[in-house]
């Protein structure tokens, strides 16, 4: 890598937090004038609006999805693509997350870093903040063309724990 491609990556990554730090700040902004059960709403709103614009972007990109009747490769596929818009919608150097399917059909998500909870940390709004993580994983789902039976936090950064465990199972295709 070139010394302008290292600093026009550093730039953007730079860019990244700024924003991040900017959402964070409007985050306590809402907070401070409008309490903090509006902030957690707002921001959830409009996390599963983008959310929802990058599952509809990947589903473009990436076609239908298969069905297959083999579960397992048609769940390994949605997995796949959950990933993709997570790497579209948080940079890897904002977050270190991966995904997996587990063998009673439900697609996991393993978050050990979160870039976001480290800003509204920073920003003094951690006490009250809840994750908006549920609600993007079902605008990804929205977009990607799924619906989800089940979609739960099983642990939680912002609880102190080691890592994010967000647990999401998707209904049957319907056939049409």
């Amino acid at each position: 890598m070139s010394n302008d491609e290292t600093n026009h990556r550093a730039q953007t990554v730079d860019a990244y937090r700024l924003w991040w730090q900017h959402d964070a700040h409007w985050y306590q902004g809402v907070a401070g004038r409008f309490g903090q059960e509006a902030a957690n709403e707002i921001n959830a709103e409009a996390m599963r609006k983008v959310a929802l614009h990058v599952g509809q972007r990947v589903a473009r990109r990436s076609g239908p999805l298969p069905d297959s009747g083999d579960t397992g490769k048609d769940l390994e596929e949605l997995r796949r693509r959950y990933d993709e818009c997570g790497d579209r919608m948080f940079p890897p150097e904002l977050r270190n997350a991966s995904t997996e399917v587990q063998d009673d059909d439900a697609i996991v998500l393993t978050l050990r870093r979160n870039f976001a909870i480290t800003m509204v940390r920073m920003a003094g709004s951690l006490e009250g903040y809840r994750c908006p993580c549920t609600d993007i994983h079902a605008g990804w789902s929205e977009g990607l063309g799924v619906t989800l039976t089940e979609n739960r936090i099983e642990s939680c950064l912002r609880d102190g724990d080691k890592a994010c465990r967000l647990l999401m199972r998707v209904a049957p295709a319907t056939e049409g």
